[in-house]
This record gives C-alpha cells, sequence and structure tokens, in this order.
C-alpha cells in the first residue's frame, strides 16, 4: 500500500527555534517514517510581507535547511524543496484565484488576524491577500491529504479543501483529494517572555542554534509568576512559561506533576524548576546545534539536498497541474 502524503514546510524568514520543535519538528521526524514527506521551503510566501528584503528571504533558505538537517530529517525520506522553482505552485495559484472571491479571502480568520497583527489596514499586499490560495496551490499540488498545522492555521485547510470542491464539482471528477488538518495536541508553545507568539524577530525564542550561555541566559529571563516572590509563597503554573516549556520537553511526567504540585501550594523555587529546564534544553539544543556547524561547514551538500529535492518535488507537481489542467477541460500541448 502506498503511504499517505503530508505536506508541511516554514517561510524562510529567519532561523528556526525551539517552538518550531516542539509544534512540527519532532512530528516531522515521526511523520517521515510512515508518511511520504514532502518539506517546503516556503521563499514565495516568505515574499508576501518581505518583499521589502527579498536578501532575507533567500539568506534563510539555507538556514531553514541547516536546521532541518540538524534535528534529523532524512533527505532519502523526506523530500525537502523550494517553493520558488516549482512552477507549477504558481500556475496553480493563479488557476484557483478562479474559484474563490475576494470576499471569502478576507473573510478567512487566519488572514484577518494576520492583517491585524501586521497593520495592514487597507494596503494589504495582494500576495499576502491570496495567501490562502497559494497554500491550496502548494497542498494539492503533492495531493497531500495530511497537513499539520497549529490551531490558528485551520482555517487555511478548510478554504483549501473549499476549493478543492469547487474545482472537482466543474472537473465532474475528484482529480483532487481533499487534506486533513493535524493540530499538534501541546498548542503553541509561548515566547520566553509569556507572550502568547514566539517570534523569530522578537527577541522571545530559543533558536536551535543557541549557544549554552544563550540557552542558560533565556531560561533564567522566562516569565513565571510575577506574584511568587518567595519560596514558600503559593504559585500560578497557568500561564507560567516555565511549566510549559517542562510540559514540551520534560519526559518525567509524573514528576513534572509533582513539581507542579509543590508549587501550587509553596515550597518550590523559581530557580529550582528553571535550573531543571536548563539542563533539559541544554541536552535538547546541544547536538543539534553540533550537527547544524557540522552541516554549515558542507554548503554544497545542503545545496545538494535542496537541488535534488526540488527536481523530485517537480515531476510530481508538474504532474498534478496537468491532471488538474485536463480534468477542467482546458487546452493541452
Amino acid at each position: 500500500m502506498s503511504k499517505p502524503i503530508i505536506l508541511t514546510g516554514d517561510r524562510t524568514t529567519g532561523p528556526l527555534h525551539i517552538g518550531h520543535y516542539a509544534g512540527s519538528l519532532r512530528n516531522r521526524l515521526r511523520f517521515q517514517s510512515d508518511h511520504e514527506q514532502f518539506l517546503l521551503l516556503a521563499d514565495t510566501q516568505a515574499l508576501t510581507d518581505n518583499a521589502h528584503d527579498p536578501a532575507k528571504v533567500r539568506r534563510n533558505v539555507i538556514e531553514v535547511a541547516l536546521d532541518y538537517l540538524a534535528v534529523g530529517i532524512d533527505p532519502a525520506r523526506t523530500t525537502i524543496c523550494l517553493q520558488s522553482h516549482l512552477p507549477a505552485l504558481a500556475e496553480l495559484s493563479m488557476l484557483y484565484l478562479n474559484f474563490v472571491s475576494v470576499a471569502r479571502l478576507e473573510r478567512n480568520p487566519t488572514i484577518k488576524d494576520e492583517i491585524r497583527a501586521r497593520g495592514f489596514g487597507r494596503d494589504i499586499p495582494a500576495g499576502f491577500l491570496c495567501y490562502p490560495a497559494a497554500q491550496a496551490a502548494d497542498i494539492t499540488a503533492f495531493k497531500a491529504t495530511v497537513v499539520p498545522v497549529g490551531e490558528d492555521q485551520a482555517p487555511l485547510i478548510e478554504q483549501t479543501n473549499e476549493i478543492v470542491r469547487r474545482i472537482n464539482a466543474v472537473a465532474g471528477s475528484d482529480v483532487l483529494p481533499e487534506a486533513k488538518a493535524v493540530i499538534p495536541k501541546s498548542g503553541r508553545l509561548p515566547g520566553i517572555d509569556g507572550e502568547a507568539k514566539m517570534s523569530k524577530s522578537g527577541g522571545n525564542a530559543i533558536p536551535l542554534s543557541a549557544s549554552p550561555d544563550e540557552i542558560s541566559a533565556a531560561v533564567k529571563a522566562m516569565f513565571t509568576d510575577p506574584m511568587h516572590l518567595r519560596v514558600e509563597d503559593p504559585g500560578r503554573v497557568e500561564g507560567n512559561t516555565v511549566f510549559a516549556y517542562l510540559d514540551a520537553f520534560d519526559d518525567a511526567t509524573e514528576e513534572v506533576e509533582e513539581l507542579k504540585a509543590r508549587y501550587r501550594r509553596g515550597g518550590l523555587g523559581d530557580q529550582a524548576i528553571k535550573l531543571r529546564l536548563n539542563d533539559i534544553l541544554q541536552d535538547l539544543i546541544g547536538p543539534i546545534r553540533q550537527r547544524r556547524a557540522e552541516l554549515a561547514r558542507q554548503p554544497d551538500y545542503v545545496l545538494d539536498v535542496i537541488r535534488s529535492g526540488t527536481e523530485r518535488a517537480m515531476l510530481r507537481t508538474e504532474a498534478t497541474k496537468r491532471d488538474v489542467i485536463e480534468a477542467l477541460g482546458l487546452f493541452l500541448l
């Protein structure tokens, strides 16, 4: 039996951090053993709000690829490919825009939230507004049936499936499959400052390449309970960033639950739980940082991985584009 096809990826706007590891990267390591996995370096999508700085997008193609390989993504089992070098994606995006209205694009909750967060007002880049159609093209070009996303991204998968159903209805056949959103149970990891969104540029993330001193400094600065002033004071676990990270990375779940109970009733200081978390993150990031540094000294190898993966992806996406054109009854040469 053929394996389920999974598409995932990241915008190339900066190196990845432990939020990416908790939310997606470690799941991708598991997926590559029982799925046909495509991993997209989304440089075209990165341009939707970084067109003023294309050099940043170009530079981070290699940075994100290094992070993929450093955490253990195996290019023999996962196809790593570059979005801008897959012309079928852009061509399908343009085609799909005929199957969705501007009003529907503007109503997409994910797009609405991102427009508000970026302060675009009505000065919205057209590429950003059309992002749901572009993502639909990415997903369907690989005929992916599984797409891991955060809960806030689920409306994009819903809109992808709307477009799929419209195309299939016009074609009179199921030329494209619908995709299922897979949402991590752990949810989004907060920034070290307690903010809900960890950001590459916001200074509240721990990169996968962080040095031992950088990790220690980040853990030391982590938001806990501002009312927990003394060790004997009862503390609040909810909203406490250190405990959120322990939940995400500490495998000794029973011990973590005991620590939470002690913290709530008083008698456990912030320093103790931060020391525990620091040790865990040092053990997690240390090997990734070392492997990343080794790979950074092999730029030709990293480029070869991207090139060969993109060539494989091109065969798949071009075939899908032809399937769609043929099913819609458009002219074929």
